[in-house]
């Protein structure tokens, strides 16, 4: 699936079942909670965090998918295309940071 694709079948969804979409603040403070669930599951299996029962069974790809569909959410009703975003995103960190990481490599 694209991102367009996706943008697309958010939007569907939202007109199929959800009626409606909050208002943009609403979707920002969930975006900001999903992000904590994510992170949550992060520092449990990456960091040093020891499991909650409640933590138990969460799926990493889950969390990451509700971030996303946040996301796609803001975006859709805020009228950004997130694939011509994430390209010009790409494009000015190229030119930004086309030698900066190699530099710093050799400095090590």
């Amino acid at each position: 699936m694209t991102i367009e694709q996706a943008q697309a079948k958010v939007d569907q969804w939202i007109k199929e079942y959800g009626v409606r979409y909050f208002n943009e603040l609403t979707n920002m403070t969930i975006l900001t909670e999903e992000v904590g669930e994510l992170a949550r599951i992060m520092a449990r299996t990456y960091g040093d965090q020891s499991f909650k029962k409640s933590d138990m069974g969460k799926d990493l790809g889950d969390e990451m998918a509700d971030v996303l569909w946040v996301l796609i959410c803001l975006a859709n009703q805020t009228g950004v295309d997130l694939t011509k975003a994430l390209e010009k995103n790409i494009e000015k960190k190229t030119q930004r940071d086309a030698m900066r990481h190699k530099e710093n490599e050799k400095l090590k």
